[in-house]
């Protein structure tokens, strides 16, 4: 497995990740634990280093999932996990408030320490920009708790370029995580030279377009309630069909390079910076081995345009969130 520095940071990590939010949310009902479990220690043996939770996940079901598959494997791995919710006042079930208050980022710390069952959190993202809360503020918490010894490194998720310049003055930012891929290539046009200028690494979620570019998803797919494609513009039955186009021509580059529609995917974020590492999710062994598989299909320059210059002839449609959601990205 070919190994990645992020940024200009000291953390080394696998070429390739692993997300692991659809092992007990969001991708329908929560897998079998002892599965996971297998999965995660399957994926170290298979070279991977680096593993992305978030206490949103479940809630906090995730990282106790993650903690304890990864507890044998202390010093071989780096776990990335998240901060900046907390359960709506009067209704604990549902996670959809922000909180980047400092105090709360600090509980929200030592908590994920105890379920991750780590004596430092590798990686710690705001995993929403707060505007409640200036950036310097939550950089600065982040600060604490890396002079502490509590924290490694700092990140961002889905915050925009201001706040990047922002935060990365007071503490300095090891990784920025976005979605990216050839499904959405909006970071291509600010995000991406920022994160060059300023020596930032960048970890793309959903590089496989949250599963659409694999070409298992057709206008026909039914998605469970608990699958929150369900409720995502881009995948409505009409959005996908007019989407299929996009499918087709990474299956057609797929079949010229013997490769999969996932590997070509991935091969192509994997292309466009040495300091990118995607974090694809899945919960089955043979999709992880797939995966991982695109280190081994070799995109030239020329592939790379093509690629790019078919694909952007192809308008998407829908919007990647529900409306809640867009509010959130960006800022």
């Amino acid at each position: 497995m070919e190994k990645r520095r992020l940024g200009k940071s000291g953390l080394e990590v696998s070429a390739i990740g692993l997300g692991c939010m659809g092992m007990s949310w969001s991708y329908g009902p929560p897998k079998d634990k002892q599965e996971m479990i297998g999965l995660l220690q399957a994926a170290v043996e298979r070279g991977i280093t680096f593993f992305d939770t978030a206490e949103v996940y479940g809630p906090l079901t995730n990282e106790e999932l993650v903690g304890e598959a990864l507890a044998p494997f202390r010093g071989e791995v780096a776990i990335a996990t998240k901060f900046g919710w907390a359960p709506n006042p009067g209704d604990g079930s549902r996670w959809s408030a922000l909180n980047s208050r400092p105090e709360h980022i600090k509980q929200v710390a030592e908590a994920s320490l105890r379920r991750l069952r780590v004596e430092a959190l590798d990686l710690f993202y705001q995993h929403r920009v707060d505007l409640n809360v200036p950036i310097e503020d939550v950089a600065g918490a982040v600060k604490d708790l890396i002079r502490e010894g509590k924290v490694k490194h700092f990140g961002l998720s889905e915050a925009g370029a201001q706040t990047i310049r922002r935060a990365h003055v007071v503490q300095p930012v090891t990784a920025l995580q976005s979605e990216y891929s050839l499904f959405w290539r909006q970071p291509e046009q600010e995000i991406l030279p920022l994160l060059e200028e300023l020596g930032i690494g960048f970890v793309p979620f959903s590089p496989l377009g949250k599963g659409f570019l694999t070409g298992k998803i057709t206008a026909e797919t039914k998605f469970d309630s608990s699958d929150f494609r369900s409720s995502i513009p881009r995948f409505s039955e009409e959005n996908r069909k007019a989407n299929q186009a996009l499918v087709d021509v990474v299956t057609a580059f797929a079949e010229r390079k013997k490769a999969t529609p996932a590997q070509i995917a991935l091969a192509w974020v994997l292309a466009k910076k040495p300091w990118i590492v995607p974090i694809p999710g899945t919960t089955k062994l043979e999709r992880l081995e797939e995966n991982l598989g695109a280190q081994r299909v070799e995109l030239t320059p020329e592939d790379l345009s093509a690629i790019e210059s078919a694909s952007s002839e192809i308008k998407l449609e829908g919007a990647r969130y529900p409306e809640f959601h867009q509010k959130l990205v960006g800022r």
